[in-house]
């Protein structure tokens, strides 16, 4: 296991369930467990009282309960107010043992920081097919690192096991593993089928060592990518966020010559391109938890959705730059911006963007 927990906690209910007896066998004997009763398992998840952090000693506690509400949602990221790449989220956990200071799972999870890992996952495969059985013709793109890394922890779940073999005979659903890990042990002598993706977020070396921290390092991720690549997976990655500090040019230019060096334009499925953005309270959070981290105090504005953003300037340059280093690779690799305004996109690609059905469709099949 890769990562310390200081407890787990069991739903007597989950008690005898397969992910269960996975994760208590694979455990290492010091982590304590316990059972707790299906009605106490929201007071399980609560920050630990008196830490000095409770967020951080929160999400060292797992938590192993049954998910009572629907797996499947539309990515909270997209709206009316954002161009959106049709992306669908999977909830199979909730939190995440890595603790970049720039997450947003500090404002969304605060109350509730134990990581919980779902016992009936295998519901969501219902849902799953409900999906494709009232869309036909279409494709869907699934990913499952919307409230936590996708890969984090596989090691004793070995959840990515069962969504593989789900996945690889769904021919219209295409699943992403959205990970800062080097996890991928359990994906190697799998087949995919060409139907799973795993995708890595990519940040510089100096954002890495400032802010991401318990996460592989920038070329730890690449190399995974290369080794999955080459065990049948398609692969992706997200520049997301881009922190415009000093130097930030030369760094990001430098970790895409990375990547090109190790993975051609042509094997890419895609790459995505999002902002750093917070909302007051995240920012209050990351800077109060992480008060010696530059990253967390460039150059931003409070902008029309309620958020803090690099100032509009510095955010474009960062990604006309990097669109344009991808543009002069050889290949054309499909881009898009999270959580940006249509002009946004527009002003970078030279182009509208896609309506989300339509870009989502095509992510799940390029």
């Amino acid at each position: 296991m890769k990562f310390d927990l200081d407890a787990v906690l069991v739903e007597h209910g989950c008690a005898g369930s397969a992910l269960a007896t996975r994760i208590l066998r694979a455990l290492p004997r010091h982590v304590p467990v316990t059972h707790v009763a299906d009605n106490e398992t929201r007071e399980a998840t609560r920050p630990a009282s008196g830490a000095r952090d409770p967020f951080g000693a929160g999400k060292r506690r797992m938590v192993i309960a049954r998910r009572k509400t629907p797996f499947l949602m539309p990515c909270h990221a997209g709206s009316s107010r954002f161009a959106c790449c049709g992306y669908l989220v999977l909830t199979l956990a909730s939190n995440c043992p890595m603790d970049c200071s720039y997450c947003f799972l500090q404002e969304y999870l605060a109350d509730n920081p134990a990581f919980q890992v779902y016992a009936n996952f295998t519901d969501s495969f219902d849902e799953l097919d409900r999906l494709i059985d009232n869309a036909r013709g279409r494709s869907f793109r699934v990913g499952t690192a919307e409230l936590a890394d996708s890969l984090a922890f596989d090691s004793i779940t070995s959840i990515s096991r069962d969504l593989i073999d789900f996945f690889a005979s769904r021919e219209n659903l295409t699943l992403e593993l959205k990970t800062k890990t080097d996890e991928i042990e359990n994906l190697l002598g799998r087949d995919p089928r060409g139907r799973v993706l795993v995708s890595w977020t990519l940040s510089p070396a100096a954002v890495y060592r400032s802010s991401e921290h318990l996460t592989a390092s920038p070329t730890a991720r690449i190399a995974a990518a290369r080794a999955v690549l080459d065990a049948g997976y398609r692969v992706a990655f997200h520049l997301d966020p881009l922190i415009a500090y000093p130097g930030a040019e030369r760094d990001y230019l430098l970790l895409i010559d990375e990547l090109l060096d190790t993975i051609a334009p042509k094997q890419i499925s895609f790459i995505s391109m999002g902002g750093l953005r917070m909302t007051p309270r995240l920012r209050g959070a990351a800077r109060s938890r992480f008060p010696g981290d530059p990253m967390l105090c460039g150059e931003d504005v409070l902008a029309a959705d309620g958020r803090f953003r690099t100032f509009t300037p510095l955010r474009l340059n960062l990604y006309r730059t990097l669109a344009d280093r991808f543009r002069k690779a050889g290949a054309e690799i499909p881009a898009y911006l999270c959580m940006e305004a249509a002009s946004v996109h527009e002003s970078v690609f030279g182009a509208a963007p896609s309506r989300p059905a339509i870009i989502g469709n095509r992510l799940a099949r390029d």
